[in-house]
């Protein structure tokens, strides 16, 4: 039944972007069906037959291995007091335990476990050990675009998608470059962004708050790996799953009235003589461009964070009204004892959290509501944590671990709002002003997709644990 509600969320998602569309007589039937198509053809792979299965495990597995190297380097420099081997000291189960555990305020580890209250640096956990992985998968990833591997990738999800979507190659190559990188990807077919039409704007924007870059896909795995084995390769199948769901999306709320300059080919990727580099250049260019992204994370949940607290100060103060003699103030007061801007996301996201069949219990519906709800606000890292953390403990379904995953999965939040548009608008100044109109479209855009994946993901889902790579 609740794989049946998965299936009928796909379609109400989609309805749910017709009522923001800017023509409603103009519905994309024909792309419609085919990304819904692909994405469904995708699941059935990923979650269904063993032998893909397999295959996103053993993808787990070297992006794992990739996450554990990235620590050589910043336990060199910390020391392993502030950079534990976790995998080596308590194995991948109860690292995740650990973790969620070290991740959770006030920052103290259950007495007894086995890297032990010893460890006074708990704190520093996410600054020296989940920040260096940014740094380590940026390098990696520059790295391989320098020598030519990314290239042919990007290349054939970019001919896949227009051709089977029918849409233009520079927005299908965009896409596709969102797979590996973010707003860099709109660099690719910067030659053609003066004449994109709005639609193709919208898309390009909405792949990218939908998908997130590989660079930070080891920051959310290792979160979640103790107690979900498979969480990377599943990442990594959520970011493709994505791409065909935002642009879905995109065309609905911002319908193609125009003949995109690029439709039936997909542009060439080129890159100038002046702009190559050796390897190691790009190594270490990778590595610099990881510390610049890593500190900006750094300083958007400080800034982020911090606000929010700030406004759950302010209604709890409201709350502590409920106990004053004035009944209007105590009536206040009662309203504000339930009021806390998690709460808020909760509700506001609660229907569409149900539409992606994560659980009929109302509990377990609510907590992931109020997960995916955290997203917007605070980006994807609090929400991931708190998933470790509740997963750890058992409080939540198979199910429900799977389904939040894939729809956490992605920068469809509002401190991606400036970054995006901002990058995008710099790129093309002329076309300023359609982007920075575009931006919280494309930002509806890419939340629709990434539950649209959720949604996929609970269609295709059985219990058992061969999906999580246990």
């Amino acid at each position: 039944m609740l794989n049946l509600l998965s299936l009928v969320g796909i379609a109400g998602l989609c309805f749910v972007a017709w009522l923001g569309s800017e023509d409603r007589q103009r519905v994309p039937w024909k792309l419609m069906a085919w990304g819904i198509g692909i994405q469904l053809v995708l699941g059935l792979f990923i979650f269904r037959f063993p032998l893909t299965r397999q295959v996103v495990v053993g993808l787990s597995g070297l992006l794992n291995a990739l996450i554990d190297s990235s620590e050589a380097g910043s336990r060199f420099l910390f020391g392993p007091i502030l950079v534990p081997d976790l995998g080596a000291s308590v194995g991948p189960q109860g690292a995740g335990r650990w973790l969620a555990r070290a991740l959770t305020p006030p920052f103290a580890v259950v007495p007894g476990d086995r890297l032990g209250a010893d460890n006074l640096a708990i704190g520093y956990v996410f600054a020296f050990r989940a920040l260096p992985q940014v740094i380590f998968f940026s390098a990696i990833f520059s790295l391989l675009y320098n020598l030519g591997v990314v290239q042919p990738v990007v290349r054939v999800f970019a001919k896949f998608f227009r051709s089977v979507m029918n849409i233009s190659g520079a927005e299908s190559l965009a896409g596709a470059a969102n797979i590996f990188v973010g707003i860099e990807s709109a660099v690719a077919i910067k030659p053609f962004l003066v004449n994109m039409t709005r639609s193709e704007l919208c898309a390009i924007l909405a792949s990218c708050f939908g998908s997130i870059a590989s660079t930070v896909l080891g920051l959310y795995a290792g979160y979640l790996r103790g107690t979900f084995p498979a969480i990377s390769g599943h990442l990594m199948s959520a970011s493709v799953l994505t791409i065909p769901a935002a642009f879905v999306m995109a065309k609905i709320l911002v319908p193609e009235k125009d003949v995109p300059e690029t439709l039936g080919k997909v542009p060439e990727l080129v890159e100038a003589e002046a702009e190559r580099k050796s390897p190691m250049d790009a190594l270490i260019i990778g590595a610099l461009d990881g510390v610049k992204m890593a500190v900006g994370i750094a300083a958007s949940l400080i800034a982020i964070l911090g606000l929010v607290a700030l406004l759950n100060l302010i209604f709890a103060s409201l709350a502590s009204l409920q106990t004053s003699g004035f009944t209007p103030f105590a009536w206040i007061g009662q309203i504000f004892s339930v009021i806390t801007l998690d709460n808020l996301m909760g509700a506001l996201f609660l229907p569409l959290t149900f539409f992606t069949g994560v659980s009929l219990e109302w509990n377990e519906l609510w907590t992931s509501s109020v997960l995916i709800g955290q997203r917007l606000l605070k980006t994807a890292i609090p929400p991931y944590i708190a998933l470790a953390d509740l997963s750890a403990e058992g409080a939540l379904s198979d199910r429900a671990l799977v389904i939040i995953s894939y729809v956490l999965c992605g920068f469809a939040h509002v401190p991606s709002v400036g970054i995006f548009v901002g990058g995008l608008a710099g790129l093309v100044p002329s076309r300023s002003k359609d982007i920075s109109e575009l931006g919280w479209k494309a930002l509806w855009a890419g939340t629709l997709a990434t539950l649209m994946t959720g949604c996929i993901a609970g269609f295709w889902f059985y219990e058992g644990t061969a999906v999580l790579g246990r």
